[in-house]
């Protein structure tokens, strides 16, 4: 584990390095293995584009008494792709505090880290399309009700409050970058409501595969299948695609089945059912509910919870706790939602 930069900047030398005038108000990034994290709230619910072109919709999101806009800057919304900048800096915070490290909301780090960190190309167009993801994480504007850190409060912010580049080359290629986040994301951070991701997260090429991996990651996590419905899953992606393409393109992702971590497999009723690679599931294995139970469930709750979640969760709950004979899963099942408050 590397140490804090600023505790030893005075014992090393780099030409070129503005002199440090703000004591210990940033954080250096130089934890080159931390390992890959993401914030719960943005893993659970659609806040950046899908899309590989500038994308200037206003979306709206309301789900399960989450509601979210994003509004994009003139550069178009934050994606994706540009969310790795987001991933890389809440990594770095986060081995620094497991480390007893002091850290802030504001930034010090090398570009090229974060190029490799995250596998993206180191070229000149490499980071010309940095620089870009950075606009765009600045500009873009969400105004939500979701927790973080236990606090619930309706407000409105960029996904990063500023950046600067703080050392360049001649060419004007960045070399070091100062980025100051949002304090809705550094209270996810301080708060660890964080999620570890695989490293080939970066191998995937698509924007609906990392999607679709950071919600079998957030959902499924490591219980061994978690369902979903096609129309939850759709809505829940942020896709705008309609929904026959959208089904398309899950059951290629099935075909290609090179999500890291998990497998996904179609089932009746319009289904997706997510496994975890490292654990063969027997399709009986577990109690096994009857589908009137599910309609009595989804009526019990609402339609605005995924009741496949749920089932999910209760089975979870049923296997940490010792797989207990349950002389009526069913009943069960119902009880435990009741109590829970759906």
């Amino acid at each position: 584990m590397a140490t804090h930069s600023l505790a030893r900047s005075a014992g090393r030398s780099i030409a070129g390095l503005l002199p440090e005038r703000h004591g210990g108000d940033f954080f250096v990034c130089d934890v080159l293995d931390a390992l890959p994290k993401d914030d719960l709230a943005s893993m659970e619910h659609p806040i950046f584009s899908l899309a590989t072109r500038p994308d200037l919709r206003v979306l709206s999101y309301a789900h399960n008494n989450v509601t979210i806009t994003v509004v994009p800057s003139v550069r178009g919304l934050a994606t994706l792709f540009d969310k790795d900048i987001l991933i890389y800096c809440i990594s770095q915070l986060m081995a620094a505090q497991n480390a007893g490290l002091v850290i802030s909301r504001t930034l010090h780090l090398t570009a090229h880290d974060l190029l490799m960190a995250t596998n993206r190309e180191s070229s000149g167009d490499g980071y010309a399309r940095l620089r870009e993801a950075f606009e765009r994480l600045a500009g873009t504007r969400i105004t939500t009700n979701i927790v973080t850190g236990g606090l619930e409060v309706t407000t409105g912010f960029g996904l990063i409050e500023g950046w600067q580049i703080v050392r360049h080359t001649r060419g004007g290629r960045m070399v070091q970058v100062s980025v100051t986040l949002s304090d809705w994301l550094y209270r996810a951070v301080m708060a660890k409501s964080v999620l570890t991701l695989s490293r080939d997260y970066f191998r995937l090429r698509k924007p609906l595969e990392r999607r679709i991996y950071e919600l079998a990651r957030k959902h499924c996590g490591r219980q061994s299948e978690w369902r979903v419905s096609i129309e939850t899953l759709s809505k829940k992606s942020g896709s705008a695609s309609p929904r026959r393409v959208f089904r398309k393109m899950i059951r290629d992702m099935i075909v290609a089945d090179h999500l890291p971590e998990y497998r996904l497999a179609e089932e009746p009723g319009d289904i997706l059912c997510v496994t975890r690679r490292d654990q063969v599931v027997q399709p009986a294995a577990g109690p096994v509910l009857r589908g009137l139970t599910l309609e009595k469930a989804r009526s019990l709750v609402g339609s605005g919870w995924d009741i496949y979640a749920l089932e999910a969760e209760w089975r979870d709950i049923w296997m940490r706790s010792g797989r207990p004979s349950l002389r009526s899963p069913d009943a069960a099942f119902l009880g435990w939602l009741k109590k829970r408050g759906g």
